[in-house]
């Protein structure tokens, strides 16, 4: 104790007096401190007992809350370990407008390269090979390519979703029946009605199908959870469901008056004109030029004003058409006349397409059944494909005939080289210009007449050779005129005018009108062009034209033929020296 005192009483203790931190040093001021107030022991004793109150009050809720805490704290622990929330320095969470909008351009996305690859159907609508598609839009429509002439749109609807049609090809066997039975006509419109609801319900399918499959997988890869990708192909099935329920409410059965051509069609509105009409026009000029042809040969036995010339039974006869311009009833007239008049050779002097598409080839398969070899020469709507598919159709009829086959002659005249059918000697340069539309600026005459030119180089290399030519071919008359004194005969076409004249140096040029009528373009003016072909006699020994027969049938909708016999000048017709006469009915 006395040692504690001691230690008390040293001046570096400070709770000695004279330390400088003791309350009472005399250099330090006393602080004077406020008294806080005492609480009144009522209301202490008051205050304790509420508190006692509240806490055995409020004991049970706590115990339970402890109970179900540690009941708790296995599954939160659980939980926790399955699903690590990442940092904030690590991942940020997104604002749910952005999460909307990120699955909405998933669904879209998927959607689109769902109907990309699966969403399409091909099925045949009338006497075409079509693949429908649905493509996203943003004004919607219908839109029908034609490949390679181009596309023609129509606003069918106003929907996100645009029909594509695709002409893949045409069907030559439903078209042919089309064309040999003209009554189909009036059930084509139910047909092809009934070939568009099929189609497209098989579309509609197929498509929900796709954009469901599209945008599902594009949400498991982007996501990689199914409830997401579940959702994503849900919420595109709803779109495209809208989107076809608008299309349908929208939709206006008068657009396909009111179509926009693009590419080569653009032209289409003035080669075809009104197409009820060119229907209903078209019934009655089959039926009319079909009982005209087989009844041409009865044109002779009713009239008395043809010259007396009667041709030789060993006459060899050539068949010049020209300009058919794909009009499917040509082949017909053909086939008639080659039957009618025993035909030896059909010339053919160009332009038998209208854009020279491969799409139009097949309407050339007609030509090795006509009855009569076939010798063609590409004109300015004729391509380089039409020319190959003619020489593909000579490669073909050569076969057949190799292995037994009834099929005739086919042949293509080009760069001068000649060609021996039927006794005669036949050369000719095909255009060298290509002119289907308006699209294209002709070359003009410069470019015929130097195809010309080397024709003739050609024709005097047989002649020096002791082998003339006996026919020159080409399609453009300014062509032909240049084989003007090496051969006695010379054929054209491409003016859809009939002309016949003797050039300076004897050669006969003979220019063709169409064959074709102009095509279905024919019903386009007020007069319908005339059908037009000929029919030339030329002596075997010598391979000299001894007379003609120039045939007119009536252009659509009329009921007229005539038949005119014209022999050259240095032939009597007995008592008749002027080949003029004619016969009509």
């Amino acid at each position: 104790m006395a040692s504690e005192a001691s230690e008390d009483n040293k001046p570096g203790n400070p709770l000695h007096p004279r330390h400088p931190r003791h309350p009472r040093h005399p250099r330090r001021p006393r602080r004077l401190r406020a008294r806080r107030p005492r609480t009144p022991r009522h209301l202490r004793r008051t205050a304790t007992a509420v508190a006692a109150a509240a806490k055995a009050a409020a004991a049970p809720v706590v115990t339970a809350a402890l109970r179900s805490r540690r009941l708790a704290d296995p599954l939160l622990r659980r939980y926790r370990s399955h699903h690590i929330a990442p940092t904030a320095q690590l991942a940020h969470t997104p604002h749910p407008y952005w999460r909307s909008l990120g699955l909405v351009a998933v669904v879209l996305l998927g959607a689109w390269l769902g109907l990309l690859i699966v969403g399409n159907v091909r099925t045949p609508v009338g006497p075409m090979d079509t693949t429908m598609t649905l493509r996203p839009s943003l004004t919607g429509g219908t839109k029908i390519n034609v490949s390679p002439l181009g596309a023609l749109e129509l606003r069918s609807h106003y929907a996100p979703i645009r029909l594509d049609v695709d002409v893949d090809q045409l069907d030559q066997e439903r078209a042919t029946a089309l064309v040999d039975h003209p009554e189909r006509i009036e059930g084509l419109q139910e047909e092809i009605a009934s070939d568009v609801r099929s189609g497209t319900l098989g579309l509609a399918l197929r498509s929900a199908v796709a954009v469901v499959l599209g945008a599902t997988a594009l949400g498991l890869a982007v996501y990689r959870r199914p409830r997401r990708a579940l959702a994503a192909g849900g919420l595109a099935l709803t779109l495209l469901a809208v989107s076809g329920g608008t299309a349908l409410a929208t939709w206006n059965p008068k657009s396909v008056l009111e179509p926009k051509f693009s590419g080569l069609l653009a032209s289409a509105p003035s080669v075809v004109g009104n197409a009820r009409s060119i229907v209903t026009d078209f019934d009655v000029y089959q039926q009319e030029l079909a009982r005209l042809v087989t009844n041409v040969s009865k044109l002779y036995e009713t009239t008395s004003t043809l010259p007396t010339y009667q041709p030789d039974p060993t006459t060899t006869r050539v068949l010049h058409v020209s300009d058919i311009h794909l009009n499917p009833a040509a082949w017909r007239i053909i086939e008639s006349l080659v039957d009618q008049y025993e035909i030896d050779v059909i010339i053919d002097s160009g332009d038998t397409m209208d854009h020279g598409t491969a799409a139009e080839n097949g309407f050339l398969e007609p030509i090795p059944d006509l009855g009569a070899p076939y010798v063609w020469v590409r004109g300015n709507h004729d391509s380089a494909t039409t020319q190959k598919a003619v020489e593909k159709l000579a490669d073909d009829s050569r076969r057949a005939r190799e292995k037994g086959g009834d099929a005739n002659e086919v042949h293509v005249l080009d760069n001068g080289v000649p060609v021996d059918v039927a006794g005669l000697r036949l050369a000719g340069w095909g255009d060298p210009q290509f002119t289907p539309d308006r699209s294209v600026v002709p070359e003009g005459d410069p470019s015929e007449e130097k195809a010309g030119k080397a024709l003739a180089v050609g024709l005097r290399a047989q002649k020096a050779a002791g082998t003339p030519v006996d026919i020159a071919v080409g399609h453009n008359p300014v062509l032909a005129e240049q084989a003007d004194g090496l051969v006695p005969l010379a054929l054209a076409g491409h003016t859809h005018q009939r002309d016949n004249k003797v050039l300076a140096q004897g050669t006969r040029l003979m220019v063709q009108g169409t064959t074709g009528g102009g095509g279905l373009r024919a019903v386009e003016g007020d007069e319908p062009q005339q059908v037009e072909a000929s029919v030339l006699y030329l002596d075997r020994d010598k391979d000299r034209l001894q007379a003609w027969d120039e045939i007119t049938l009536g252009g659509l909708g009329l009921s007229t033929a005539e038949v005119s016999r014209h022999l050259p000048e240095d032939v009597e017709p007995g008592s008749s020296p002027t080949p003029s006469p004619s016969g009509s009915r």
